[in-house]
């Protein structure tokens, strides 16, 4: 895959909203679900878009949100946005995780030289950062699909 194009789509991503990210239901390709917010000034609608990163050997997902903020974000209440609203602590319940920075494709590596080669395709790390996780994927082939709201990628295709 063209790394200008794979900058390209990642770029599109620049702070809308995550509303789910995990691997497929088959396991293999890895799915981030964005909704691109509208732009009033254009008189777009919001759409859901998927992410899905083909071939994708490596996954990590690791906390951007501080210990201190962890600590006082524990109570079940803040999973559900009308229970936790008032509380101090992380809203879990927003049910979306905002895309700021945004997603990098990072430069290539041992990991990605060593999967090319034993696969015999091009592989690509990007890096997806929000105000919850961070992402660290390790893939081949990034594909972009409009999808409906409400799509559910546990569900069989």
């Amino acid at each position: 895959m063209d790394t200008a194009v794979l900058e390209q789509m990642l770029d599109e991503t620049f702070d809308h909203a995550v509303v789910h990210h995990g691997y497929t239901n088959y396991m293999r390709d890895y799915d981030v679900v964005v909704c691109a917010t509208a732009d009033a000034r254009t008189g777009s609608t919001p759409s859901h878009l998927r992410y899905l990163f083909r071939y994708c050997v490596e996954a990590r997902c690791e906390t951007s949100v501080p210990s201190e903020t962890w600590r006082v974000s524990l109570d079940d209440r803040l999973i559900d946005h009308e229970t936790g609203i008032d509380l101090d602590g992380y809203v879990w319940g927003v049910k979306w995780h905002c895309l700021y920075p945004g997603a990098e494709l990072l430069p290539e590596s041992a990991a990605t030289r060593r999967w090319s080669k034993a696969l015999g395709v091009d592989f690509h790390e990007v890096r997806i950062e929000t105000n919850a996780h961070n992402l660290t994927l390790l893939f081949s082939e990034l594909r972009v699909s409009e999808i409906p709201v409400g799509y559910a990628p546990f569900v069989a295709e």
